[in-house]
């Protein structure tokens, strides 16, 4: 897809409609994007990022169709593989370009594509790259998501490409955004699971970008934001500490007991007004747990024993809870067991990145009967107060 987003600035990237699984782990429900960026100068012509390799032909013909001749730099926001990965066949196509980056992602560049030393162009924070009447400024800002992430700022033009920040995995023909509540669902998916546990750093780096005349944010996956406050409000929102009334019941149940534990929880704590997402983790697309992640003030994990611990995908729920490091304020565990176990010590430390409050556990052996589900009733006032304390009475 080629398209003019400014004048000299054109987008050459790839829409990949057909994927559905990152780095075979996220899904994908809407596909993805690798966008790329080519901006001319009067004197200079620049690449910003490239695409996945799986896509590199299609990157080609993009710039083929341009009539391109000369390119002068690749500029290189970030290493990993499908913004990097077709540098090679562009430094092969285009063998007079340099790669423009940092120190640390020429590191990067280096060792998982061996371009050689002498094709970088190294930048530090704050270093401009003159194309003639198109001047590019460069922003160190590590963490987003790895530690060499940089944005490259288009001064005259106010254009921010971010790489992988403000991004979305959102496959369209619309190149800006269009349908906002669709763009504001994949964005906040995107972030859930690729940015939050990064949350205190990009706020940090946003609170720099604030100050900045910007007209466009052009990240390297979904469509371009005309309208930058929208995803620079939605960001503002998601990396704040604020949590909602909400609670995240994640529960597996293998003869019934758990289940019945759980919907008992999720009854009473609707009653008393609190808002419940409710995830099985047998069938659990875990986007849409990571997207639930980022608001919720507590999250209940409900499991049976298995042998002395956790059951397997309550484990692997809560290691990925723990690497996504949400702002959540409170944790609840409830277990049934048959002949002993160790579950509530377990998913404690599966969870030691949450700075949250474990609440008194709700533990069963066997079926629940009367007592333990006045317990059930017990945790639920506890959340209810606890949130109260924490968000008020909103």
């Amino acid at each position: 897809m080629v398209v003019e987003i400014r004048r000299g600035v054109i987008y050459v990237g790839v829409q990949d409609w057909d994927r559905r699984l990152f780095d075979e782990l996220i899904p994908l429900p809407d596909g993805t994007s690798y966008n790329a960026y080519l901006v001319t100068g009067k004197e200079k012509t620049a690449l910003i990022d490239t695409v996945d390799p799986s896509r590199k032909d299609e990157l080609l013909d993009n710039l083929a169709e341009l009539g391109l001749e000369r390119l002068d730099y690749v500029i290189s926001n970030h290493a990993e593989p499908d913004h990097s990965g077709a540098i090679p066949d562009v430094l092969e196509a285009y063998p007079e370009a340099k790669v423009v980056t940092n120190a640390k992602c020429g590191e990067f560049l280096r060792d998982l594509l061996h371009i050689p030393e002498e094709k970088f162009i190294t930048v530090n924070d704050g270093d401009v790259l003159s194309l003639g009447g198109k001047t590019l400024e460069f922003i160190i800002a590590p963490w987003v998501h790895w530690p060499e992430t940089m944005l490259t700022y288009l001064r005259e033009d106010g254009v921010l490409f971010t790489c992988d920040l403000f991004g979305s995995h959102f496959a369209s023909s619309d190149i800006f955004v269009m349908d906002r509540c669709a763009v504001h669902i994949a964005a906040k998916r995107y972030y859930a699971e690729i940015m939050m546990p990064f949350r205190g750093l990009i706020r940090k780096h946003m609170e720099r970008l604030r100050g900045m005349d910007i007209n466009l944010i052009a990240p390297s996956h979904g469509p371009i934001y005309d309208e930058p406050e929208f995803i620079l409000n939605a960001y503002s929102d998601w990396t704040s500490d604020r949590v909602k009334n909400e609670v995240i019941v994640a529960f597996v149940s293998m003869h019934g007991s758990t289940r019945r534990m759980a919907e008992h929880l999720i009854a009473s704590l609707t009653e008393r007004g609190v808002g419940v997402r409710v995830f099985n983790l047998t069938q659990t697309d875990l986007g849409e747990l990571a997207m639930a992640l980022v608001d919720a003030a507590t999250i209940v994990m409900a499991t049976p024993t298995v042998l002395t611990g956790p059951h397997p995908t309550a484990v692997y729920a809560a290691y990925l809870i723990n690497a996504l490091r949400p702002k959540t304020k409170f944790v609840g565990v409830v277990t049934s067991y048959g002949w002993g176990g160790k579950t509530v010590d377990a998913l404690k430390g599966l969870l030691s990145n949450l700075r949250a409050e474990f609440l008194p556990p709700v533990v069963v052996r066997g079926h629940p009967e009367g007592d333990d589900f006045q317990a059930l009733e017990g945790l639920a006032e506890e959340i209810v107060k606890r949130h109260k304390e924490v968000i008020g009475n909103d």
